[in-house]
């Protein structure tokens, strides 16, 4: 599906301790920015991985990036979390691509139009933030040929 919706400004850190400004901070021409709302999630996001990996190899001008977003009320322990997390990962690149938000989750749900938080979000965000593809859930075949077109439209 695509919209007419820009990615909102938001401040996040990246699990190697960065803070960043989205989206400036999505340094792709084409960017896929999977966003996340609960922990069970992570088999969804990591669905994509291989999918994306690939893409991006052929592709230098495309990056993807997981947000995890995380409520306000834990926000005084991004810390522990973002440690936990980065201590599980280790990997320098993932640890890059992996950018936190804590605080009002709907500050970035409702500009992009999420409505379902009971699964991951995946978008195409372009170099000057517009979003031009949002679908949720899981990779499937049939969803990757989806945002395959939605990354190459010509």
């Amino acid at each position: 599906m695509t919209s007419e919706r820009r990615f909102p400004n938001i401040s996040a850190r990246n699990l190697e301790g960065l803070g960043v400004n989205l989206p400036e901070a999505f340094a792709g021409q084409r960017n896929v920015v999977i966003v996340a709302f609960e922990r069970e999630h992570q088999p969804a996001v990591d669905s994509w991985v291989p999918w994306l990996e690939q893409q991006s190899e052929s592709d230098p001008e495309l990056q993807f990036y997981e947000i995890p977003t995380i409520g306000q009320i834990f926000a005084p322990a991004r810390n522990l979390i973002d440690g936990r997390m980065a201590a599980i990962i280790r990997d320098p690149i993932i640890l890059r691509r992996t950018m936190t938000v804590y605080g009002d989750v709907s500050k970035l749900t409702r500009p992009l139009g999420i409505v379902d938080r009971s699964t991951i979000t995946v978008l195409v965000v372009q170099s000057d933030g517009s979003v031009t593809f949002t679908a949720t859930g899981g990779f499937t075949p049939q969803l990757a040929e989806q945002l395959h077109q939605a990354l190459y439209p010509d």
